[in-house]
């Protein structure tokens, strides 16, 4: 199976050199589970054309600093393969920028959030199930970083988990077969712990210590990766 890896946003330096690219983080969460998934990336932010639905069998996109709502050319041509990959129809995932991104392209509505900086591992309980969510569970640890919020779900789109600082954070879609996650599986401990400290001067003190120490507590950053080959397989032509 044939996995688009659409790059929205980069590591800030210097993390990139030592974690490596968000790309190759999503192939070392979902390999263990689809060893068999062939990976590409397509990289608008570096002027790279994006790629026809016909070139993929599945389309993951990533986190980015970017907000949707925000006047990036790149956005909108990225919205417009959001909506061909599902009238195609071929499964996608998205993921922070990525759920926000999809909610919006399918008709929901994007703010950046009042509630401030999510940051750390948080909790989602899971509200409703879907076949995909195998082995199930009724609660996801994950690493959060993130203001902007899904405010208003898209028409038909379903709200399956989500915690009381994020009510909307992991949503599957009636446009086509497509579900997002606004926390980050691709983030490992360490990385996660690093890009927090290099974004302390933004984020208010308290939060950032209870972020910093919540990356001492587990995740459950594989069995999201699971979730996510598994949604790719069932929906898979």
């Amino acid at each position: 199976m044939r996995i688009c890896i659409l790059v929205t946003g980069e590591p800030p330096a210097p993390l990139d050199n030592q974690f490596g690219d968000y790309p190759s983080m999503f192939e070392r969460l979902i390999k263990p589970a689809a060893p068999h998934f062939r990976f590409s990336v397509a990289n608008p932010l570096r002027g790279e054309k994006l790629p026809a639905v016909s070139d993929f069998d599945g389309l993951l996109v990533t986190g980015s600093p970017a907000g949707v709502y925000e006047e990036h050319e790149w956005i909108a041509p990225c919205a417009e393969l959001i909506k061909r990959t599902a009238a195609a129809p071929k499964p996608q995932v998205g993921i922070c920028f990525g759920h926000q991104l999809m909610a919006q392209a399918f008709g929901g509505k994007v703010i950046k959030s009042d509630r401030g900086w999510g940051v750390g591992v948080h909790d989602y309980r899971i509200s409703q199930t879907a076949e995909w969510m195998s082995p199930p569970s009724n609660q996801i640890a994950c690493a959060v970083s993130h203001q902007d919020q899904v405010i208003e779900v898209p028409m038909g789109a379903k709200i399956l988990g989500g915690s009381d600082f994020c009510p909307m954070g992991v949503l599957e879609y009636a446009q086509g077969p497509a579900m997002s996650f606004q926390q980050h599986p691709e983030f490992m401990h360490e990385y996660g712990t690093a890009l927090l400290r290099l974004r302390e001067d933004r984020i208010p003190a308290d939060r950032f210590g209870v972020g910093i120490d919540s990356y001492n507590n587990r995740t459950d950053r594989e069995l999201m990766g699971k979730w996510i080959a598994n949604f790719f397989m069932m929906h898979g032509n």
